[in-house]
């Protein structure tokens, strides 16, 4: 019995800006479902993360429209409503999934922390965007009323832009940890986790920030002492030259390999880049083993036939 740790993206909550209501949503996750109930079919303890980028967005367009009618919410406060509202569709849905097939596991989601250092350079270079698109004018506005750092974006408008510090620890692994000896699935660490700081006396405190969910996804499989990490993504396998006549799927890579095609510019920051680091951190932190692949091939891809598999 291995456990793992499966960070499933966006595409498996969101597949295209036609169906991005809530019921779009949870026909996604439940398609999702029955390829994580293929995987507990094996006997095997799995921990459920996920991203909450879009769903964020859609929070923050809600609080714009009603400025001046409700209060505003905190963006740590978003980070934990997404938490609790992708965890119940994906609890419902892998239980669902679970009492066709007859399996015992009970479905367990955590809202979760995520401790980040508070002298972080992020939070002095902030640079992940997040909501909406601005005017120059109204731009300018929420910058010198609320104090928002905002960004021109590739000429569609300005948006607040926050910082994305790196994890340091999960807060609730221990908790986690425990639910999995327990013999249940658990969806953890959603969005990377609410990130918070802690004081000298330990006291934590939620700060506007959003945590790279590959990367805390790494940090919560080295604290529970994963057997592999399982990053899903919109393709199969890992591409270098992608999108280029010569491009070629990568069926395995060495930590060395994919640190030198990190440094030759070969993966997008938005897109391979980040699960790239993620798999080379928990291997740096004594992980074994990492796979990148579709989320609808992880049967197949457990198996050895497609994906990319990341070793030491």
């Amino acid at each position: 019995m291995k456990t793992l740790v499966i960070a499933i993206g966006g595409n498996s909550l969101i597949r295209d800006a036609r169906h991005m209501s809530v019921p779009d949503q949870y026909a996604a996750i439940a398609q999702t479902a029955r390829h994580i109930a293929d995987l507990l079919e094996r006997r095997h303890r799995v921990v459920i993360t996920h991203g909450n980028g879009p769903q964020v967005g859609f929070i923050l367009r809600r609080s714009e429209h009603s400025r001046g009618i409700l209060h505003e919410v905190p963006l740590d406060s978003i980070v934990a409503d997404t938490q609790g509202a992708l965890g119940y569709q994906i609890q419902q849905a892998l239980g669902n999934e679970f009492r066709r097939r007859g399996l015992p596991h009970p479905v367990v989601s955590v809202v979760t922390q995520t401790l980040v250092r508070p002298d972080d350079p992020a939070f002095a270079a902030p640079s992940k965007p997040i909501g909406e698109f601005y005017a120059r004018g109204p731009a300018e506005e929420r910058m010198r009323v609320e104090g928002w750092q905002m960004m021109e974006d590739a000429g569609r408008g300005w948006r607040r832009v926050v910082a994305s510090p790196h994890p340091v620890r999960i807060i609730e692994a221990d908790a986690i940890r425990r639910l999995l000896d327990d013999g249940c699935v658990v969806v953890a660490a959603g969005g990377g986790g609410i990130p918070v700081v802690a004081d000298d006396t330990g006291a934590l405190r939620g700060v506007a920030a959003v945590v790279d969910k590959d990367l805390a996804s790494a940090v919560l499989a080295h604290e529970i002492g994963a057997d592999l990490l399982v990053i899903s993504t919109a393709v199969n396998r890992v591409c270098v030259n992608y999108g280029r006549p010569d491009q070629r799927e990568l069926e395995s890579l060495t930590a060395a390999e994919a640190r030198r095609h990190l440094d030759e510019g070969q993966f997008a920051p938005g897109s391979m880049r980040p699960k790239i680091e993620a798999a080379l951190q928990f291997l740096a932190g004594g992980g074994r083993e990492v796979l990148i692949t579709g989320t609808e091939a992880l049967g197949h891809a457990f198996d050895g036939h497609t994906g990319t598999r990341l070793v030491p």
